[in-house]
């Protein structure tokens, strides 16, 4: 029988710890240790491996709908164990029943305040489904991009999902609906603009992006997870370990 590694445990005790505090509302995670593969990579992050890695770069974290920063627990503790100091790690907070372009706005002064007080002249984002969407047009059409090193969407709902006709009272829901204006607006043409490194993770075990492969970005590395749920990610130290590495590349 094979003995853990100290990383292991303290991934594994950090994931133990805040599983009861992600989304109260949401289903339980119900896949544990999956492992990611490259589906596609694009050409702009395909010599990352040979880059020297960076933990300096301050990384701003946006949550999903319904969530908040405390959903970020365990991916600060894994940045952390790879290097990060946590004064250099931030949870955007946003409306999740507003409106994502007012969101996006929000996500633009956050990015301009941690720039400002870490001196660093770019930011890395990680994002989790319906963050995705705000971080998308923050890059997109607000030019964000020129402020951002790595975009890791975890789950991201980048071309909506049919989840979403479930709260259509709401703006954000109707934003996140497959074939809305607002992601017919964030999908048209180069999907991955600027120098920034892009990136994702979608499972088909997922349950809330439907199709899950809505995640998935032209030009960017799409990572495609054997099976994880939706909120599951946010306590699986594997791929958090993975996107970890890739915002240090």
């Amino acid at each position: 029988m094979r003995r853990r590694t100290p990383r292991r445990l303290l991934g594994a005790l950090a994931a133990v710890t805040v599983a009861f505090t992600l989304f109260s509302s949401a289903p339980s995670a119900g896949a544990a240790q999956p492992r990611a593969t490259a589906a596609t990579s694009a050409p702009r992050a395909a010599d990352a491996a040979v880059q020297p890695l960076s933990t300096s770069t301050p990384v701003v974290f946006v949550h999903g709908y319904t969530g908040s920063a405390s959903n970020w627990v365990t991916a600060m503790s894994v940045f952390q164990l790879n290097g990060w100091s946590g004064s250099r790690l931030f949870a955007y907070e946003y409306n999740s029943y507003g409106n994502n372009i007012t969101n996006a706005q929000g996500l633009a002064s956050f990015v301009n305040n941690v720039k400002s007080r870490t001196g660093a002249s770019k930011v890395a984002i990680v994002n989790h489904s319906m963050g995705g969407l705000v971080s998308q047009y923050y890059l997109k059409v607000l030019g964000g991009n020129t402020s951002v090193s790595h975009l890791a969407s975890i789950a991201g709902a980048n071309h909506g999902t049919t989840f979403a006709g479930a709260c259509l009272i709401y703006t954000t829901c109707q934003q996140m609906y497959p074939g809305s204006s607002f992601i017919s607006q964030i999908s048209a043409g180069d999907e991955t603009p600027g120098d920034t490194r892009y990136a994702t993770w979608y499972s088909a075990c997922d349950g809330i992006i439907l199709p899950y492969t809505s995640t998935r970005l032209s030009g960017a590395t799409n990572n495609n997870v054997v099976c994880q749920t939706h909120i599951g990610y946010l306590a699986d130290t594997l791929v958090l370990g993975q996107i970890a590495r890739f915002v240090a590349s």
